[in-house]
């Protein structure tokens, strides 16, 4: 006699997979064609090939000429000026003008006052005019002396012997950038959110502390951008010292073209120079404003190299998926 324990189970077979119907074919989704912006982008290709065309081929800008004096000691101890010249105003520039921007922030109004006067008059002015002011500041002011005010004076010098032709560039730059950098630094300090100064404000800390550790770097994302474009801009301006026979890059070229009559050739040593040199400060200017961005970005800019792999790996994905669509069969098969 079996017992029910005793009997095993038959296992259990799974149906049969039945074989689907086949269906339709599923319509290709093609994508929108832009008509209007290849051809946009075709005509645009053109024009730029006839410009460059245009430029390379015409022989009277002497590349050859070009080459020979791009790389001489006379126009590189200019471009050394300039950027030199470059450093220092913008330096001097901005610690003053953050200066001005604090007084003109300040509940002081006999500092409020002078710090407005001082940027009115430096921004009415166009640079060329305060440059040659500067120059012939020694018809105005023959001496300078060193004493006690409205007294006896200890120490006087000549200003013609004082006052030299680079000395004069930096100090009429350097003021004249100080007015525009003040308006940069106070409209960086004003886009900050003032909870961030009640909250300082709260936990104790002082006025000046807070502009120093909690205002300031909040501020930077705003200065930045402008400081870079102000950078960039002083670095083309310094050309316009040549006027007061300071050896930078543009008089250096002028003073060979006055020797060689080779004008065109070397104004393009000149502006190549100008464009390599702000090509690298427009890099950098991109890097430290993706530096300040990191407090308020969940997700940072991408840099050239990243948006370059992105492309790449955008293109490598689509030929993928094109050379997959065109080997996969047709659904149902042959009838």
């Amino acid at each position: 006699m079996v017992t029910p324990s005793e009997v095993t189970p038959a296992p259990a077979t799974k149906p049969p997979k039945q074989a689907s119907a086949p269906g339709p074919d599923l319509p290709r989704i093609v994508p929108r064609r832009h008509v209007g912006r290849w051809l946009t982008a075709a005509v645009a290709l053109l024009l730029f090939a006839m410009v460059l065309n245009s430029v390379v081929r015409n022989d009277a800008f002497q590349w050859s000429v070009v080459g020979r004096y791009f790389t001489t000691a006379a126009v590189l101890d200019g471009l050394l000026l300039s950027l030199w010249l470059t450093a220092v105003v913008m330096v001097l520039g901005f610690l003053l003008g953050t200066v001005l921007a604090v007084m003109r922030l300040s509940a002081n109004p006999v500092l409020r006052t002078l710090s407005w006067g001082y940027v009115w008059i430096f921004r009415s002015t166009p640079l060329l005019v305060q440059l040659l002011f500067w120059f012939n500041i020694g018809a105005l002011y023959p001496t300078l002396g060193l004493g006690i005010p409205f007294g006896p004076q200890f120490l006087t010098v000549k200003t013609v012997n004082l006052l030299g032709p680079t000395l004069t560039a930096v100090i009429g730059l350097t003021l004249h950038e100080t007015a525009y950098a003040a308006e940069v630094v106070r409209g960086g300090i004003l886009s900050v959110d003032s909870g961030q100064t009640e909250a300082a404000q709260a936990l104790g800390l002082s006025r000046r502390r807070t502009l120093r550790r909690i205002v300031v770097p909040q501020a930077m994302r705003s200065i930045v951008p402008t400081a870079g474009n102000m950078l960039i801009g002083t670095m083309k301006g310094t050309s316009i010292v040549s006027v007061l026979a300071v050896h930078d890059l543009l008089y250096s070229v002028q003073l060979i073209y006055n020797q060689t009559y080779q004008v065109i050739p070397l104004l393009m040593v000149a502006t190549l120079w100008y464009i390599a040199v702000t090509t690298v400060l427009g890099a950098g200017q991109f890097y430290v404003e993706r530096h300040y961005a990191r407090g308020d970005s969940r997700a940072l800019p991408p840099t050239p190299l990243q948006r370059l792999r992105g492309h790449l790996t955008a293109v490598r994905h689509r030929l993928s998926a094109a050379t997959a669509a065109d080997a996969r069969p047709a659904i149902g098969g042959d009838r």
